[in-house]
């Protein structure tokens, strides 16, 4: 399996070359512009086949609320309000995403669910959390996003520095498959054109590891076959308490 994963990364590298060259040149900058877009057509698909699993995930957000029964969420990577449904009412949301394209596809979001209050969109990758106060906020959510950050330690470390004590992260993460299966082999083959057209996403991410060496005081990740391609079927969703 190691030789035809080596020779078929290969061959896709090079089908990968002209993607390059228009990063290069600035050319694939145009693409952020369309990817929001592309994002809210599939999210309804990836809700409907994760909606259990989301449901049963979020349903412990309101532990984390503070004293008195405010509770101030910090979302990374928002993209177009995906999570929002699954949000308990009056929850206070930051929205945060390197990508300001995202900005009309929130109005729309925030606007369809009323029983969530808007507190801002600041445009920032999740390594540097700027105008974020140390320790200011209950919860920090994170999903399908982890994969395609420059440096998950580094977000890590910053969802660490903004949560209050005992304040919670939340995540829900596709990662890298089992090294004995073909989903492995294929997720490093195709990973090539993958990054590009997932703007940035990588699929050979083994992102439990990072979240065990994150220093949280309790981590509670479960490893899922989702119902999705199988690709992106490995899963690791849950939450840790700082």
């Amino acid at each position: 399996m190691g030789l035809f994963i080596f020779i078929f990364t290969f061959f896709f590298q090079i089908l990968s070359l002209p993607l390059q060259f228009l990063e290069l040149v600035g050319i694939y900058r145009y693409y952020k512009k369309f990817f929001p877009y592309l994002l809210f057509k599939i999210t309804d698909t990836y809700n409907r086949k994760m909606h259990a699993h989301k449901k049963d995930l979020f349903s412990n957000l309101s532990q984390f609320s503070s004293p008195g029964g405010s509770l101030l969420l910090l979302e990374i990577g928002c993209g177009n309000g995906a999570n929002f449904e699954f949000y308990p009412a009056s929850c206070r949301i930051i929205c945060t995403d390197p990508n300001p394209n995202f900005d009309k596809y929130l109005d729309s979001a925030f606007a369809k669910n009323s029983h969530l209050k808007f507190d801002s969109f600041v445009v920032t990758p999740g390594e540097s959390l700027k105008g974020i106060a140390d320790g200011s906020v209950d919860v920090v959510v994170c999903t399908l996003v982890l994969c395609s950050v420059r440096n998950t330690k580094a977000v890590l470390k910053e969802v660490r520095r903004v949560l209050k004590r005992g304040g919670a992260f939340f995540f829900v993460e596709h990662v890298i498959a089992d090294p004995s299966t073909w989903v492995h082999a294929f997720q490093h083959v195709l990973q090539p054109l993958w990054y590009y057209f997932g703007d940035g996403c990588e699929l050979t991410r083994a992102t439990w590891k990072e979240l065990e060496e994150a220093e949280f005081s309790e981590l509670k990740l479960r490893h899922i076959q989702a119902p999705l391609m199988p690709l992106i079927k490995p899963h690791v969703i849950g939450y840790a308490v700082k």
